[in-house]
């Protein structure tokens, strides 16, 4: 088999990004139309706080690898 300079792949994080947003909003319509506004907004708080703990988690991981000057 021969060795062929591939292109590289396209950028699907747009893509990811976008169909995130798409279900969280039928996810949070479901939970809405079951158990009410009260679960849709414990979930939104939840999901806050642990995307907020993964950035200062991603950012002490950046700052302990990053050069000192």
């Amino acid at each position: 088999m021969r060795h062929h300079n591939m292109p590289s792949a396209p950028d699907f994080t747009k893509a990811c990004i976008v169909m995130f947003g798409v279900n969280l909003s039928w996810v949070f319509l479901l939970l809405w139309a079951l158990w009410g506004l009260l679960a849709v907004a414990a979930l939104g708080w939840s999901l806050n706080r642990w995307m907020t703990w993964l950035d200062m988690r991603r950012t002490a991981e950046f700052e302990r690898f990053s050069p000192r000057q």
